[in-house]
């Protein structure tokens, strides 16, 4: 054999074991079918989740730090105002970084910039536009995110499972009756589920330049998009 027939089987090979890798096979035992399906559920979400950061930049660490304080008191008493507990929101990270000239070769550092991002989850929908309006008022935030979400996802799951099994078990039916023969018992499963929402990003600069007080908020009247939870079930059924 030539060295390029050699080199061109050897690919083959390589390339049928890299997909063999990527894309592993059950062994099936002999009157056994495999099937794989997937199932969904939506739900109405049960949580309103609020992210924006506070950040503040000042010509010392010292003045941005208490700069970025004094916004963070801004924000409790948004909070306060609208009945909610400050520790209800939660804070991710603090980051105090140094800003430099560029332009100047030596990259001189020209102020301070502290950030700190807070996350506020909110089970009564009917304050999401107070209290995404107050901020932007506020102007303590260079950005808000809305999303949606279940806290109680686990029934949601049970329901995306069983909706892919159920798809799964008709599939095994029709191959099975196909083939002359009755689908008999479950012999394994696997099961994998996704969760999947999407945030919806809001500019708090925006807001308050095109709210007014007798402006109705942004999401009032609105229905909060669903939340939609997948689920993927693989099954090998007993043939009789």
């Amino acid at each position: 054999m030539s060295f390029a027939r050699f080199l061109a089987a050897l690919l083959v090979i390589t390339s049928l074991s890299a997909y063999a890798q990527e894309h592993p096979s059950v062994s099936a035992q002999p009157n056994t079918v495999y099937v794989g399906a997937d199932g969904k559920f939506e739900s109405a979400p049960d949580t309103a989740v609020i992210q924006f950061n506070v950040s503040a930049q000042d010509d010392t660490s010292q003045a941005a730090y208490e700069h970025a304080s004094k916004s963070v008191e801004q924000v409790r008493e948004v909070l306060r105002a609208n009945g909610i507990e400050p520790k209800a929101a939660t804070i991710g990270f603090l980051s105090v970084q140094p800003m430099y000239d560029w332009k100047n070769p030596k990259h001189k550092v020209i102020g301070y910039r502290v950030t700190t991002d807070v996350t506020l989850k909110l089970k009564d929908f009917s304050k999401i536009g107070a209290i995404t309006q107050q901020l932007a008022d506020a102007n303590v935030s260079e950005s808000q995110t809305l999303s949606y979400t279940l806290d109680n996802i686990n029934e949601a799951k049970n329901k995306a499972v069983e909706d892919a099994y159920r798809r799964a078990r008709n599939a095994a039916e029709t191959l099975a009756r196909a083939s002359g023969r009755m689908l008999g018992d479950l012999s394994y499963a696997s099961v994998d589920t996704f969760e999947s929402s999407r945030p919806i990003p809001r500019m708090a600069r925006a807001m308050t330049a095109m709210a007014a007080p007798a402006t109705p908020a942004p999401t009032e009247e609105f229905t909060p998009q669903t939340v939609t939870v997948t689920a993927h079930v693989n099954a090998l059924f007993n043939l009789k």
